[in-house]
């Protein structure tokens, strides 16, 4: 739930009104000259001009009120370099949350992503810069129809995508991300003492996993419009193209890109591929963004497109994290009897041993065909 509060130095609409760009000075360049190091390769001097007065000024503003930015993976270059003091994927994000001492959390997300900071910190003041940060696959599952999934198949554990709101959450009895989901169906069969699993609700994240376990998944028509339309004539364009690079699937693509691909993991899995294996050309198929900002850390390895753009993601900007903070605008709260429940099912999934590495997925696997049962 979104609380909204308008200032008179706000337009009718509940934005800020346009304000004079701040001047980029010799102590502002000073001051991000580090991030621009990051960043040069993706931003221009002309660009950069803009975005360091405002990273200087957000900076200032998080220490004066207390607050940390958590950026997720697919955030602009200036924003996760600039100002995200704790940056990554969602279950990252979740666990920084729920551990940081700060009084405000500025989420530079998507709504789903403030929701799950709200539940695990109900006693911080969470923001989420734009009201319209949505998400496709988050809205396209509800708490009523978890409650109706559940009466279908009773006794069945529900393990949730954190991609989720916090309603469906509170349904929920345990919730996953792309980087732990196949230790958590095996988790919740073996708690259960069942053979199935309802995993839900990225239908391909639930098709990617039944072929890397034996339990049997019953899965939801959810996907991410990121994704989804990936393709596998885009995976043998780029065979073609650039016959030596290596290719990086996210698991919420189809099934028959990871059979294409050469490496599959979570967004943290491919950061650290490319890390460690520094691999001269690669190619991400995820959302643009990742792209990027892991280049800024390999800066020895070419990325090659294609990627697809969150319109979601990319309502977070600067500016609008300026406002957030100044402006104390726009409150994330969650009912209470709802949190309460949504915490205990993010809680289980963040209490399990996380894994050594970032869970990969096995590719001899991926291109076993498995069915699942859809709702």
């Amino acid at each position: 739930m979104l609380r909204l509060s308008i200032r008179e130095d706000h337009m009718a609409d509940g934005f800020a009104s346009p304000l004079a760009p701040l001047p980029f000075t010799a102590d502002v360049e000073a001051a991000t000259a580090s991030m621009w190091d990051k960043v040069k390769h993706h931003v221009t001097p002309l660009e950069w001009q803009l975005h360091a007065p405002l990273i200087a000024e957000i900076n200032r503003l998080k220490r004066e009120k207390n607050a940390v930015i958590l950026a997720h993976n697919y955030m602009t270059p200036e924003i996760f370099h600039g100002v995200g003091d704790f940056v990554g994927d969602s279950l990252a994000l979740a666990r920084e949350a729920a551990k940081c001492d700060a009084a405000v959390i500025v989420q530079a997300g998507v709504h789903f992503m403030a929701e799950t900071s709200k539940v695990l910190a109900p006693e911080k003041r969470v923001l989420i810069p734009d009201l319209r940060a949505g998400c496709s696959l988050a809205s396209s599952i509800t708490g009523a129809d978890v409650r109706l999934i559940k009466q279908r198949h009773p006794g069945i554990p529900v393990v949730t995508y954190v991609n989720t709101t916090a309603d469906v959450k509170a349904e929920t009895d345990i919730c996953c991300t792309s980087a732990n989901a196949v230790q958590v169906v095996e988790w919740a069969a073996r708690e259960w003492g069942v053979d199935k699993v309802i995993l839900i609700p990225d239908e391909f994240l639930a098709r990617n996993v039944a072929r890397q376990t034996s339990v049997k998944i019953i899965a939801w028509a959810g996907r991410c419009e990121v994704h989804e339309r990936f393709t596998a004539s885009d995976i043998a364009d780029m065979r073609a193209a650039y016959p030596g690079a290596d290719i990086l699937a996210h698991p919420e693509c189809p099934t028959e890109i990871l059979e294409a691909a050469d490496f599959a993991g979570s967004t943290a899995a491919m950061n650290d591929y490319v890390a460690l294996r520094k691999p001269k050309q690669v190619v991400l198929i995820t959302e643009c963004s990742m792209a990027s900002n892991v280049q800024a850390e390999s800066p020895g390895t070419q990325f090659i497109g294609p990627c697809n753009m969150c319109p979601h993601m990319k309502r977070i900007s600067l500016q609008n994290i300026h406002d957030a903070l100044l402006y104390d605008q726009y409150e994330v709260t969650v009912d209470p009897s709802v949190q309460v429940r949504a915490k205990l099912a993010v809680q289980r999934m963040i209490d399990l041993p996380p894994p050594l590495v970032p869970a990969r997925y096995d590719l001899v696997k991926a291109k076993h065909h498995v069915d699942v049962e859809l709702i």
